[in-house]
């Protein structure tokens, strides 16, 4: 078994899921054309936030979406679907490959929470960022791949999508700072008091390219190796995965969420920090800011490094916000993952790490 056999494929849905099977696919012969039962469910293993499930009929797998609760349960903003459901059928048709969306079902009668259903699509999700078993020049093409479709996604003409009103414009990350501090807030189960300095810190300490409202973007919020479905024998992206934090926002802010990998050690967060990347093939850091920055025409890598430090802390506290709300989900019987329980234990050690970048960036 490897360290992400928990990750990969699907289990039985576990008890606080189960839903009305037969109330499900009479739904889905009224909405979803050319379904036809009998219907089965499985639950894939990997998602925490929102339950993932694989609904599989004799002709056709679809894949299901949907919040972990009805909506008075939940923190406000949080679990949204249907925002998903939003921004990948914008995104039909462009270059950033998602999945067809095929109905969004936002009454929680049917099955107690809403839900979404979408296009299957085979292929492989990859845990490990330091991709075992691959050759040097394998790895090179997935990260290159990587690079190329975070790219497109920041160049891509919202408007022309019709998500002009996905978000809202200008001080993006005074937004989500104050988003994220009061989710924390609102999540705490035991205090961690590099969260109130970060509170502090970073609104006070927006650098000048942060605070630059002509850069606006979708940004997928959570864009990380294993939120993108892989073509099963080549290097490329056919789905990108888990839109639930997306929104129009600074393409900065994403970027560096994304390069964070190359910070965190590998475990329980998945990072590659610490590991002899050269000898795997996977580009430096520098290297794969440079081609994001060559693809997009976005910013210079020079001028981005003067601002790395401050970009790193903003997304280490957002990441530690995320992973304190599951610690909060857990408490209440929410969290839809056998390995949120581990998650949630993390959010001490990246405010700590937020902190240390913070510090970095006064000298």
């Amino acid at each position: 078994m490897s360290n992400f056999d928990h990750f990969t494929g699907t289990k039985a849905v576990s008890g606080q899921h189960l839903f009305e099977l037969d109330v499900l696919a009479a739904y889905l012969t009224q909405h979803l054309e050319g379904f036809l039962g009998p219907l089965s469910v499985e639950m894939f293993k990997g998602g925490q936030s929102n339950p993932t499930y694989k609904l599989i009929t004799p002709g056709k797998s679809y894949v299901m979406r949907a919040k972990p609760g009805p909506v008075a349960k939940l923190l406000p903003s949080a679990h949204a679907i249907e925002r998903e459901f939003k921004v990948m059928s914008g995104l039909q048709g462009s270059e950033v490959p998602v999945p067809k969306m095929h109905c969004l079902c936002m009454d929680e009668s049917i099955m107690g929470r809403a839900f979404y259903v979408m296009e299957f699509v085979e292929g492989r999700v990859l845990w490990d960022q330091s991709l075992p078993g691959m050759s040097k020049v394998q790895r090179g093409e997935i990260y290159n791949e990587m690079n190329r479709v975070i790219s497109a996604l920041h160049k891509v003409r919202f408007v022309d999508c019709g998500l002009s009103d996905y978000g809202k414009p200008g001080s993006y990350f005074e937004r989500q700072i104050g988003r994220w501090s009061k989710q924390y807030a609102a999540s705490v189960t035991q205090p961690i008091p590099e969260m109130d300095r970060l509170m502090e810190w970073l609104p006070a300490s927006l650098p000048a390219s942060a605070r630059d409202d002509r850069m606006v973007s979708i940004v997928h919020g959570d864009y990380r190796l294993d939120n993108l479905m892989f073509h099963p024998t080549e290097p490329r992206v056919l789905a990108v995965l888990d839109w639930e934090l997306s929104t129009l926002g600074h393409p900065l802010a994403d970027f560096s969420y994304h390069c964070m990998g190359w910070h965190i050690p590998p475990g329980a967060f998945r990072g590659i920090g610490g590991l002899d990347i050269a000898s795997l093939g996977i580009p430096s850091e520098a290297d794969y800011i440079a081609l994001y920055c060559q693809r997009t025409g976005i910013h210079t890598p020079e001028a981005l490094q003067a601002d790395w430090n401050f970009y790193l802390a903003y997304n280490l506290f957002r990441l530690a916000a995320i992973l304190q709300g599951i610690a909060k989900r857990v408490e209440a019987g929410t969290a839809s993952s056998a390995q949120a329980v581990a998650s949630a234990a993390g959010a001490p050690q990246l405010a700590r790490m937020a902190w240390d970048f913070a510090l970095k960036s006064k000298i």
